[in-house]
């Protein structure tokens, strides 16, 4: 499941995936007719109700809610979004957004590595991980966290890798250029600057001109992913995914240029 950046909001501020997430979920839980859900889900008053559903996911994340309240609502959302689809599925995976965030918080990520890309792997492995779990077992909310940790484990070891291959290229560490203040058009630029790495490989036929100027965008200028995917009409996973595959075939040729 991707969420892409509405159209009408400013490019100079894009959530990230999951304030996009948390955005869309906040709509269904405040609207005039808000989605909500039984209260004795996450309570013993039955009296209480219905509920909306951020009211719910509070109750869940509150640490005096017992276990067994907490796997009977996790049962009925993921029961939900299994059978009923949107926008129960937004629901289902905005229950894991505390959660997340706060997994998120203790990672260790390389410098390189961005927040947004990270945040869209644990989306996704929640996302996949949504549509196969069993909705009555009672650690279905423990078995959509762990296939978001090992999800994010499994990008950041690779991130690591790709930044250690790339420590030893002779030109161009893709993983950890940083933005530049500015270049003028018709500059003189050297042998080893980023900018001409990118014109001759895009010469050389290694990355097509749309990668270069995703690379150079994101990586040289420092623009935000949110800010092309909503402009190329692209999720955010695709865009990291395109930018990861041209990224690595550069490398590859440089490594070839420089045996």
């Amino acid at each position: 499941m991707h969420y892409r950046p509405s159209p009408c909001r400013s490019h100079s501020v894009v959530p990230s995936p999951l304030e996009e997430l948390e955005q869309s979920f906040l709509v269904l839980a405040h609207a005039a007719t808000p989605l909500t859900l039984p209260a004795h889900l996450v309570c013993d008053e039955p009296s209480e109700g219905v509920w909306p559903v951020d009211q719910i996911r509070t109750r869940l994340a509150h640490a005096s809610t017992r276990p067994e309240l907490r796997t009977r609502t996790w049962c009925e959302v993921v029961r939900r979004a299994q059978t009923l689809g949107e926008p129960w599925t937004v629901v289902a995976m905005a229950m894991a957004v505390p959660v997340l965030r706060r997994m998120l918080a203790r990672l260790s990520r390389p410098a390189h590595l961005e927040r947004q890309e990270v945040e869209q792997e644990a989306l996704a492995a929640v996302a996949a991980a949504l549509a196969e779990v069993n909705a009555a077992g009672p650690g279905v909310d423990r078995e959509l966290f762990a296939a978001a940790d090992r999800a994010v484990h499994r990008l950041v070891y690779a991130a690591r890798r790709r930044g250690e291959r790339e420590a030893d290229e002779p030109a161009v560490h893709l993983g950890r250029l940083r933005a530049r203040d500015s270049v003028g058009e018709g500059a003189g630029v050297g042998a080893g600057d980023e900018y001409q790495v990118l014109v001759r490989a895009v010469r050389a036929r290694v990355v097509d001109l749309a990668e270069a100027q995703l690379i150079a965008r994101t990586r040289l200028h420092g623009e935000s992913m949110g800010t092309l995917a909503g402009e190329r009409g692209l999720s955010m996973r695709q865009l990291y995914r395109h930018r990861s595959a041209a990224e690595q075939r550069l490398a590859s040729h440089l490594r070839h240029r420089a045996q």
